[in-house]
């Protein structure tokens, strides 16, 4: 594929047109705190970046928790010398604060207004840009805040112009339609991948009928259906990569999530494509779903997945990959995407 030909789709209320894939940037937060990846290369990240920005991804999804802060200083860095007339969209959350003597504990999830103004303060300073794209709720408060309070704090942000779009990440559909009482939700940031199906029950039908745009994150369920991975690789996975923890990385999941990738290599071989690239589209042929957010953590990587843009996946594939998720039993949620509901 050329530089800059990627089609786009229009990310819902936003007014943002959107190619269908985006950078992740989760991985790229390095090591040393509770949901890193391992050690990264910096350097790698960011010419990771730069190439996705040249193979025409048009946006970035981080977060401050990403390596506590880190991640968004990579993005500001990447950024750095592509002129700003031609930088991608920078979407990035607020909610989760974390110790700086405690690099590994789970961060707190905090709704109270002060706190959320601090963090988009904070993350404008580390992007070094003067308004925040899209601004997400990384997850539901626990600190006594209700979700009506905390949007109503995000709907500020946005009408004082701190934030162009709002949106709500791993919030169900119960919390979604009560953030709808306070102000339109923008987008939605769910977990979706051919294992995590369990958004497209409930979460789809609710994002299409009150016009969100959907942002699935973790299409390849975490490098499980890039068609790379293989058990020894699980194994040997290190302590400070979160992966050697997950339950879909152990035992009977684990031989049951590579048996379903290794069953999409012929759709691959149908469409000249890779094992990631035909995961992701799936993901993508969902009729609601805007964008599929996919990380990488070295160049080579993005033009593994790039090509689920510009995949369509035919009937044909669509019921050949139904039928592998139920010969293997990996993962939950419905097999199939009813492609009637695009029109």
């Amino acid at each position: 594929m050329s530089e800059h030909s990627l089609p786009k789709r229009r990310l819902a209320r936003s007014g943002f047109d959107i190619t269908p894939v985006g950078f992740g940037a989760w991985a790229v937060g390095g090591p040393d705190w509770g949901w890193g990846w391992g050690t990264q290369d910096d350097a790698q990240s960011i010419a990771a970046i730069r190439h996705a920005v040249a193979r025409g991804i048009n946006w970035i999804d981080t977060a401050p928790v990403y390596g506590l802060g880190h991640s968004e200083e990579i993005v500001r860095e990447a950024l750095s010398t592509i002129p700003r007339s031609e930088r991608p969209l920078v979407f990035t959350k607020a909610g989760l604060v974390w110790d700086p003597e405690k690099r590994n504990a789970l961060p707190a999830r905090i709704g109270d207004a002060k706190s959320l103004r601090r963090e988009v303060e904070d993350s404008l300073r580390r992007l070094d840009v003067e308004v925040i794209d899209l601004y997400q709720m990384h997850w539901p408060a626990n600190d006594g805040t209700p979700i009506e309070e905390y949007w109503a704090t995000f709907a500020d942000l946005k009408a004082e112009g701190k934030v162009r779009a709002i949106g709500l990440s791993n919030h169900d559909r119960e919390l979604l339609q009560r953030a709808a009482t306070v102000a339109p939700v923008d987008v939605v940031q769910p977990p979706f991948s051919a294992i995590k199906r369990g958004f497209a029950e409930e979460g789809l039908p609710w994002v299409r009928a009150h016009g969100s745009g959907v942002l699935a994150y973790s299409p390849l369920q975490s490098g499980l259906l890039t068609g790379a991975f293989t058990p020894s690789r699980a194994r040997a996975l290190p302590e400070n990569d979160w992966r050697s923890r997950d339950e879909e990385f152990a035992g009977e999941a684990l031989y049951r999530n590579l048996a379903f990738a290794d069953g999409l290599r012929p759709i691959a071989a149908r469409h000249h494509a890779t094992v990631a690239a035909v995961a992701a589209a799936w993901v993508l042929a969902w009729p609601g779903i805007t964008g599929a957010i996919i990380g990488a953590r070295k160049p080579e990587h993005i033009d593994g997945w790039i090509d689920a843009a510009t995949i369509a996946l035919s009937p044909r594939d669509l019921d050949d990959i139904e039928d592998m998720l139920l010969a293997t039993r990996a993962g939950s949620g419905p097999t199939r995407p009813d492609l009637s509901e695009a029109a």
